[in-house]
């Protein structure tokens, strides 16, 4: 399949463009410990870790999810900046498709506040016209809510002109929801076991490879 030229990209955050599973790992375990559950180890992190906080840790910590929230977040604002990684080929590839003038935005788990946060750090807050995280829809992703806020005031909707990239299952999810183009970016290739369903229409390798076919549209 070949790809045209979109009419929007929206892109996951965490492990799509910035290296986040450090931070998340560490602040996972942090809960946990103080919470007196079992620790995680990175694999079984990044195998759990998919849905947004307030739909994961109801059912991680029962009638305590709020407090391991708290502890949750209190880790992660300590540690998150200083730690923030960007993957290889990802701001190429925002600053390429920003120069096509093709809108851009973010639809991520993370909470909004911190998500928007990195972004301001990394000052890539210039290279999006929306940046959506946890709790700010009605709902979160894999739901279309949060990729309806994202195009907001682009005068775009939704649909296979509107690339979704990401690195996981639910992101492929959430473009089949919302009738985007679901585009997977990581090392690991895509197989029917894990994504059943919702399959990616592309695959790339990382950012720098979607970065090289970006300078062609």
């Amino acid at each position: 399949m070949s790809l045209s030229r979109p009419s929007a990209v929206i892109f996951d955050w965490d492990n799509t463009l910035v290296d986040t599973w450090p931070v998340i790992h560490d602040s996972m375990n942090t809960t946990l410990e103080q919470m007196g559950c079992a620790l995680w180890t990175i694999d079984e992190t990044k195998e759990r870790v998919r849905r947004s906080l307030r739909e994961a840790f109801p059912d991680l910590f029962g009638d305590r999810w709020e407090t391991a929230r708290d502890v949750f977040y209190e880790r992660f604002r300590k540690i998150h900046l200083e730690r923030l990684e960007v993957l290889k080929g990802a701001e190429s590839l925002l600053k390429s498709l920003y120069a096509k003038k093709i809108y851009l935005g973010v639809v991520s788990n993370k909470s909004g506040e911190n998500l928007r946060r990195e972004a301001n750090h990394l000052d890539w807050n210039r290279y999006f016209g929306q940046i959506i995280g946890a709790m700010d829809a009605e709902k979160d992703k894999p739901a279309i809510e949060p990729v309806i806020m994202a195009l907001a005031g682009s005068k775009i909707v939704p649909g296979p002109d509107v690339w979704f990239v990401g690195d996981t299952k639910i992101d492929m999810e959430c473009a089949y929801n919302s009738g985007c183009l679901p585009i997977l970016v990581r090392n690991t290739p895509p197989d029917s076991k894990e994504f059943g369903e919702f399959m990616p229409e592309m695959h790339f390798s990382g950012c720098d490879t979607l970065a090289t076919l970006a300078s062609t549209l």
